[in-house]
């Protein structure tokens, strides 16, 4: 799917899209890929639907936009060939004992891996920076607070993979994360 953007560039946004999370950024991403031409999008959530944060309307509204659910599964890691992006290999959960707030964490189920295809991974996991990328991606260093370690435009500690926004900083503005994008977006078109 090729996608116009403002200095008048083509860039390929991928046909089959697919996003990890079940926040209102998730909901936003895969609403988005839609809207821009995806031929296949999908949502990966580790819990329920009923667990999901995000508002219930966005996501009823997804469904009827065409996106797709798989809930219960967590990603693994992101397959690439030729340095893009072919898939993400998936492992089924299941809900286990409710913790002491009552949140039943997701366990995973013994040999239940499977493969989706996919151009392009979305992973919209927090505000916090998210473990699971770092373990999940090897060569990615993290810094004391658990953020990815970036240079200044977005590089990190592995060879071609660029990170920006909350991933690297924490918490922080939307305005310093659109920031690190346009910044990280100019090092990969370098890169």
């Amino acid at each position: 799917m090729l996608y116009k953007v403002a200095n008048g560039e083509n860039v390929d946004l991928g046909k089959k899209v697919a996003v990890v999370g079940g926040g209102n950024t998730a909901i936003d991403a895969v609403r988005t890929a839609v809207r821009l031409g995806a031929e296949n999008v999908t949502l990966i959530y580790r819990r329920t639907e009923s667990e999901m944060p995000a508002e219930k309307d966005e996501i009823k509204d997804a469904k009827e936009e065409g996106v797709n659910f798989k809930f219960l599964v967590a990603p693994l890691n992101v397959v690439t060939e030729n340095g893009k992006v072919k898939g993400i290999n998936l492992q089924k959960m299941e809900l286990g004992e409710p913790d002491a707030s009552g949140r039943r964490s997701p366990v995973a189920v013994p040999d239940s891996h499977f493969m989706i295809d996919a151009d392009v991974v979305i992973m919209s996991l927090g505000t916090s920076p998210n473990p699971l990328i770092a373990q999940t991606t090897p060569g990615l260093e993290r810094n004391r607070k658990g953020g990815l370690v970036a240079s200044e435009d977005g590089a990190t500690t592995r060879e071609g993979v660029f990170a920006g926004g909350d991933a690297v900083t924490g918490a922080a503005t939307v305005i310093l994360a659109m920031g690190a994008g346009k910044k990280a977006a100019a090092a990969i078109d370098a890169y």
